[in-house]
């Protein structure tokens, strides 16, 4: 009893011990219910243990930008919507606004000759910039010699305020259109964690209610209008678009599809946040038991299950415990299998194995009556034949599969996977990486480790890019083109919301100096300047990565971990 009176005692964290704007008061929250679309909302259909004006208070914050400033960003990765509660906000239409005003950077693969040229002209000072680009005035502390620049905007986070570029000259250019004044925008992308599909600006200056996702799915739930409104916005806008752009639904009609999407339900499991409980926990906690179960094994197949977003795990009991199988991904499908054998014999066909969330899941469950109508077209997609992977034996591919699923890596589409059996510990890789980034190498070669595997400390460019979201500037992005995540050395401020919302620790802020090697201050502050840096997959450079290509014992490779046999060698 003495050991216990002696412990230490903490209060259980609870959901709003972090509201999302500290500074709201009980007195804004009144103001906020009597703006029609909040007034609208039955508070009486809220529990008690989540009444509407906890949410409002701690899922909501109130953000101003001026005339011509970006309120969201095209390509950008949400997690909060947008109520227009006074002011006009425009729309922005293709072609849209120049890469270089959203902060992004347009890339030029180097020439041969450029490429050949770093082995002499990369500088030996570390991380050094011209800091002439930042288009910031430069002052030289003489006594001290050090430079000191102001920093790229200025950035209120807990606030959300962010001054950036301000495209009111440009707004008569572009094509537009209005958002009128109790407009809500911006939910899909925060319920979905998509790309956000359009750059909207303030028109005039605007005042808007940011709702966090969390608060979004909350209102959602409870509220039968706002309901109505995001999932008719969905349906009309987002579920038409993946149907039609799915191979099972190629070349049906207009109407077939219109009769499917009626009828499919949209279900998200796991959480969104994923990310933040395994950089606290780790793997130490990750059993297949504990992920939230989409589908059981031995239960009837009612359906199919569309992948929308996010992972899931697929895998068969074993004993006294579960065999991961493989994993799906957006695009993939679930029960095709039984739905087939269903139609066939007419009999009701079980489940062979069972579907898991990991991290999170968004799933579209479309009925099987739905689809009997193309049934012949669904006959023609290549079968998942699951019964057929959990009848194999045992290999080397199932433990790293598992490891691959239970560590997150699938996230991945360029994962650097390292043979150790094969790594001379030459640091070809790090060198070469190095001469392709001004002699600054962009990854680290040590990492978590599964036999003869290691998976580096490299950005892998996920599928599910977390680090993308809330970067104020838009300076960290997904290129349309090629796909990889990079970051816009002009445009990144060093805040560090990347490198904190990664997982996998592949984002570092490092201190940047000029082209003499003196360290570059903030004015204000005289704290150095920081600048987020990570692998770009050697974007620029026409051979492709470069710690690959220096490998001289062909041990490295990156690698999705959705072809197996590619990652094995086999």
């Amino acid at each position: 009893m003495a050991e216990l009176a002696s412990a230490a005692t903490l209060s259980r964290p609870q959901r709003w011990d972090s509201p999302f704007d500290p500074n709201l008061t009980p007195g804004d929250v009144e103001k906020l219910l009597r703006i029609p679309e909040i007034a609208a909302i039955d508070e009486e259909r809220f529990p008690r243990s989540l009444p509407l004006r906890g949410v409002l208070g701690n899922d909501c914050r109130l953000v101003r930008r001026q005339s011509g400033e970006i309120i969201i960003r095209a390509d950008d990765y949400g997690n909060s919507a947008f109520l227009l509660i006074s002011g006009l906000a425009r729309v922005v239409l293709p072609p849209g606004i120049p890469i270089e005003q959203l902060g992004r950077q347009e890339t030029v693969t180097k020439s041969l000759w450029e490429s050949f040229s770093q082995l002499w002209k990369n500088s030996s000072v570390k991380e050094s910039r011209d800091i002439s680009r930042y288009q910031q005035q430069a002052k030289v502390a003489g006594e001290e010699n050090r430079v000191s620049v102001d920093t790229l905007g200025t950035v209120i986070i807990d606030q959300g305020e962010v001054n950036g570029p301000n495209l009111k000259s440009l707004l008569p250019q572009l094509h537009t259109v209005p958002l009128p004044q109790g407009s809500l925008f911006g939910e899909i992308a925060a319920l979905r964690r998509e790309p956000r599909s359009a750059t909207i600006v303030a028109d005039e200056n605007c005042l808007l209610l940011e709702i966090r996702w969390q608060g979004l799915r909350d209102i959602r739930k409870y509220d039968p209008g706002w309901r109505n409104i995001i999932d008719q916005s969905y349906r009309k806008n987002t579920l038409l678009t993946h149907l039609r752009e799915h191979e099972l639904f190629a070349g049906i009609s207009e109407d077939a599809l219109q009769r499917i999407a009626d009828c499919t339900l949209f279900e998200t499991f796991g959480s969104f946040e994923w990310f933040s409980d395994f950089q606290r926990d780790g793997t130490d906690s990750v059993n297949i038991d504990q992920e939230p179960l989409v589908a059981a094994e031995g239960d009837y197949s009612d359906g199919l299950l569309l992948i929308a977003a996010g992972f899931g795990r697929v895998s068969v009991k074993t004993g006294n415990g579960r065999r991961t199988l493989t994993y799906l991904r957006s695009g993939d499908y679930f029960g095709i299998d039984e739905l087939m054998a269903n139609w066939e014999t007419g009999e009701d066909i079980s489940l062979t194995c069972s579907l898991h969330a990991t991290g999170y899941l968004d799933v579209l469950r479309v009925p099987g009556y739905a689809l009997a109508e193309i049934s012949e077209q669904i006959s023609q997609l290549t079968p998942t034949n699951f019964r057929a992977l959990a009848a194999k034996p045992f290999s080397e591919a199932d433990d790293l599969l598992d490891w691959a699923v239970s560590e997150r890596f699938i996230n991945g589409t360029q994962a650097m996977l390292i043979d150790l059996d094969k790594c001379v510990r030459c640091d070809d890789c790090v060198s070469a990486c190095s001469r392709a980034h001004d002699g600054n190498p962009r990854f680290l070669r040590h990492g978590k480790v599964l036999g003869k595997w290691m998976i580096a400390n490299a950005c892998m460019h996920c599928s599910d890019p977390v680090c993308l979201i809330g970067c104020p500037t838009g300076a960290i992005h997904r290129m349309a083109e090629q796909g990889v995540v990079t970051i816009n050395d002009d445009s990144c401020i060093g805040c560090g919301v990347c490198a904190n919302s990664c997982p996998y620790s592949n984002i570092r802020l490092v201190e940047i100096n000029d082209k003499k090697g003196r360290a570059v201050l903030d004015p204000a502050t005289q704290l150095p300047i920081m600048k987020a840096t990570k692998c770009d997959l050697c974007v620029e450079q026409p051979g492709g990565p470069s710690c690959v290509r220096a490998c001289p014992a062909d041990a490295m490779r990156r690698i999705d971990f959705h072809d197996m046999d590619m990652v094995t060698g086999q």
